[in-house]
C-alpha cells in the first residue's frame, strides 16, 4: 500500500521545520543552564527547568530568524536549505522567531526577577547577531556573548549568577572559536581559523582538566589566604589532609593553611571519582572537537570546514559536562553527558550546520 500524498506532504514538511529549526543542536542548550546552576553553587530547582525552556525557545528563534534573514545568501550558497528550496515561507520563519522569542521570555518570567534579566540581553543579543552583527567582525563574539549568557540563565535560578562567570567565560570562548571557525564553512580555503580553535580547545580542556578554585567539594570559602581542615567521620571516609600549591605550612592534623591555590589530597575516593570524571568529560571534549579541527587544519574544504563546525557544536556537551563535575556535581555532569549520543543520532538524519 502506497503512502497517501496528505501523508507525505506532512512528513515532508516536519522534516522541513527540523532542518530550519537544526533540531539535533537543542541537544547541546539543556547543558547551559543546568552546569550554570551548579556552577553558581546551588541546587536544581523547578526554576531551572524553566530556564532551560527558555534557553530552548529563544535557542530556536535564534535558528529560525537565521535562516530568515540569511535567504538571499542561502538561495546562491544552500539552495537546499528550507527557505530557498521553497519547503517553508519566510513570513512562516519570521513568525516562528517571534513566537518563540516571546515564549522563551515569558518562561522566564516565571523563573523569576533575575533569570529575565538574563534572558533579556539574550535575546536581544540573538537578534542583533542574525539581523545586524553576523558578517561582521562582532559576529563571533556576539555568539560567544549569548552562549555565556545562557550559561548564566541557569545560576541566575539559584540567585547567585555572579558565580558562575568563569564557568560563563569558558563556555563562550569554545562558542567564539566554533563560530569563527563557521565563518568559513561554505567558501573553506584556510587553516587559521581551525588551527586557531584547535589550539582554544587544548586551552579550555587544560583549564577544566584542572578543576576550579574554591568548588564546594573543597570546603572553600574566601580568596588569598585559606584554611581548611577536613577530618574523618564514623563512616570510615577516614582523615583528608589539604596541600597547598604556592607557599603554604602543613600540619599533621589535617590543616592546611595556604595562600594561593588549594588541592584536596587524593586519599578521598569521593574526590578521586570527581577527578576522574572531569578527566573523562574534559578528555571527551578535546576528542570531540580537536579531531574535525584537525582534519579541517590540512584540508580546509567547505566539507571538511562544515565537519569541523558539527564537530565543534556536538563538543559542547561534554564541554557543559565538565564544567558541572568542575563544580563538583557529578550527577548533573553525567546528566548532561547523557545529552550526547542523542544528539550524535539525531545528527545523522539532519545537520546541525
Amino acid at each position: 500500500m502506497r503512502a497517501s500524498p496528505l501523508r507525505g506532504a506532512a512528513v515532508s514538511g516536519r522534516r522541513a521545520w527540523a532542518e530550519l529549526l537544526r533540531l539535533p543542536a537543542l541537544f547541546t542548550v539543556p547543558g547551559d543552564a543546568l552546569s550554570g546552576a551548579v556552577a553558581a553553587g546551588g541546587r536544581l530547582n523547578p526554576r531551572t527547568l524553566l530556564a532551560i525552556g527558555s534557553s530552548l525557545c529563544l535557542y530556536e528563534a535564534g535558528m529560525a530568524l537565521n535562516d530568515w534573514a540569511d535567504r538571499a545568501e542561502d538561495a546562491v550558497e544552500r539552495p537546499h536549505r528550507p527557505l530557498p528550496s521553497g519547503r517553508i515561507r519566510p513570513s512562516s520563519a519570521l513568525t516562528a522567531a517571534c513566537v518563540l522569542t516571546a515564549a522563551g521570555l515569558g518562561l522566564a518570567a516565571r523563573a523569576g526577577r533575575p533569570a529575565l534579566a538574563v534572558a533579556a540581553p539574550l535575546a536581544a543579543t540573538v537578534w542583533a547577531y542574525d539581523l545586524a552583527l553576523k558578517h561582521t567582525p562582532a559576529g563571533p563574539v556576539a555568539m560567544a556573548a549569548a552562549r555565556g549568557l545562557d550559561h548564566l540563565l541557569g545560576a541566575a535560578t539559584t540567585g547567585r549568577p555572579q558565580q558562575a562567570l568563569p564557568s560563563a567565560a569558558l563556555l563562550g570562548t569554545h562558542t567564539l572559536a566554533v563560530t569563527t571557525v563557521s565563518r568559513r564553512e561554505t567558501q573553506g580555503g584556510t587553516s587559521l581559523p581551525p588551527l586557531a580553535a584547535l589550539a582554544a580547545t587544548a586551552t579550555l580542556t587544560g583549564l577544566v582538566a584542572r578543576g576550579a578554585r574554591g568548588t564546594r567539594r573543597a570546603g572553600s570559602t574566601g580568596a588569598g589566604k585559606r584554611t581548611a581542615t577536613a577530618t574523618g567521620t564514623g563512616n570510615g571516609t577516614g582523615m583528608g589532609t589539604a596541600t597547598g600549591i604556592g607557599t603554604g605550612i602543613a600540619t599533621r592534623a589535617g590543616t592546611a593553611i595556604a595562600a594561593g591555590r588549594r588541592t584536596l589530597a587524593p586519599d578521598r575516593p569521593g574526590l578521586t571519582l570527581d577527578m576522574a570524571l572531569r578527566t573523562a568529560l574534559a578528555i571527551a571534549y578535546a576528542a570531540t572537537a580537536g579531531r574535525r579541527y584537525t582534519h579541517a587544519v590540512f584540508n580546509p574544504s567547505p566539507p571538511l570546514t562544515q565537519r569541523a563546525v558539527g564537530g565543534g557544536v556536538r563538543a559542547t556537551i561534554p564541554l557543559q559536562a565538565a564544567l558541572a563535575a568542575r563544580a563538583g556535581s557529578a550527577l548533573t555532569a553525567v546528566a548532561i553527558a547523557a545529552l550526547a549520543p542523542l544528539g550524535r543520532k539525531y545528527a545523522k538524519k539532519v545537520s546541525v550546520t
